[in-house]
């Protein structure tokens, strides 16, 4: 019997805000471009490719990121994910207790649904070598290998219950995240297991996952060769930014995570305990919102941003192009545009599926950030 529950003490700040989010991701669901519209997502400024392919490690850092003028695109020269292992074999069965103390028995994988708010599940099913098995995809499921699998989800993130049961899984990973949770529901109803992992999603519980879903689906040593993959290919990673860096901190950009669905009317900052956080730490970069005690995912108040004075707003995408690219985004919210991000135009955006997809693709995000951030010349635009 495999058993898995919590390795450690969370934050319960993420999974309070996290249905709200999704409630708001409905509003505009993340398509798999980087910029649409010819370059809607600037402003109008039209979006190139990734930029440099030359590795971290050899890229120049403009002398003044901070000052930087004008919007850039983060984009990952490598979105593919590479399995740790082919033609994987599970040791099944197993039985295991989930995060909500469910005890779940898995007989068969040959037919997996993997579905969660940001796409890291099916992701980390992928990297464990067991993509082949993988039946269907949510919204934010956007990395090539799973780009023509049929979507199980509607209206942005909303659980279609007929169009899972379509595909006959063997087995679902899913998380609090998304629903409805009736679909869930119906799902163990029907017979299929079902298991529920944590909502909360940063680097300090990657390897959690990948240990639970790779339990689960009884392929452990393999979790145990993709946990090692992934830490080894994210502290390269750090280390490389660590070197494109400013050496004075006091030089370092002051960076805040915005979340926007301009057709919602739905602005929030992403502080402490979102991920985000730890994205922007892992960049060498000042967490205005961690700076500020800005606890989780909150609306955004103008005195908030003012106050934070960023000089970096990173986005999502579809966000970003929302609210009608930068132009928008500083008509729309004149607080930005008193800060020095607006005053620069200094804004990151990256793909929805991806910026914050922990997992087999953490190290890859990473660099397409630190890129825009630190080499916005060398990147796209």
């Amino acid at each position: 019997m495999n058993v898995f529950r919590p390795a450690r003490a969370r934050r319960t700040i993420v999974a309070a805000a996290i249905a709200v989010i999704a409630i708001a991701l409905t509003a505009c669901s993340p398509g798999t471009g980087t910029s649409g519209s010819g370059g809607a997502g600037h402003g109008g400024e039209t979006a190139g490719g990734c930029g440099s392919t030359a590795p971290l490690s050899e890229l120049t850092p403009v002398k003044d990121p901070k000052n930087w003028e004008g919007p850039t695109t983060a984009c990952m020269n490598e979105p593919g994910i590479t399995p740790v292992a082919k033609h994987v074999k599970s040791s099944l069965p197993v039985t295991v207790t989930d995060n909500q103390g469910t005890q779940v028995t898995i007989t068969d994988t040959s037919r997996i649904l993997a579905l969660d708010l940001y796409g890291s599940l099916a992701a980390t099913v992928f990297g464990l070598g067991l993509g082949d098995n993988v039946v269907g995809r949510d919204t934010s499921t956007g990395f090539p290998e799973a780009a023509k699998l049929p979507l199980v989800t509607q209206n942005g993130h909303e659980l279609n219950g007929e169009a899972i049961l379509a595909l006959n899984p063997s087995v679902i990973i899913t998380d609090s995240s998304i629903g409805p949770w009736d679909v869930i529901l119906q799902m163990r109803e029907s017979g299929i297991p079902v298991v529920v992992l944590t909502p909360q999603r940063s680097l300090d519980n990657i390897d959690d996952l990948v240990t639970q879903v790779a339990a689960a689906l009884g392929v452990a040593p393999e979790g145990e060769l993709l946990n090692a993959r992934i830490q080894k290919e994210v502290s390269t990673t750090i280390a490389d930014i660590a070197k494109l860096a400013p050496a004075n901190p006091a030089d370092r950009p002051r960076v805040m995570f915005f979340y926007v669905r301009g057709n919602a009317g739905i602005y929030y900052i992403f502080g402490e305990g979102s991920g985000a956080d730890v994205l922007i730490q892992s960049l060498d970069a000042v967490d205005v919102a961690g700076e500020i005690g800005w606890k989780g995912m909150r609306p955004m108040t103008a005195e908030a941003i003012i106050d934070a004075k960023p000089d970096v707003l990173i986005m999502m995408t579809k966000g970003l192009e929302s609210i009608g690219g930068v132009d928008g985004l500083l008509e729309r919210i004149p607080a930005i545009a008193q800060t020095p991000a607006g005053q620069h135009r200094r804004i990151i955006d990256m793909n929805d599926t991806e910026v914050m997809s922990f997992g087999p693709r953490t190290s890859a995000v990473l660099d397409a950030l630190a890129r825009a951030l630190y080499a916005p010349d060398q990147a796209a635009k």
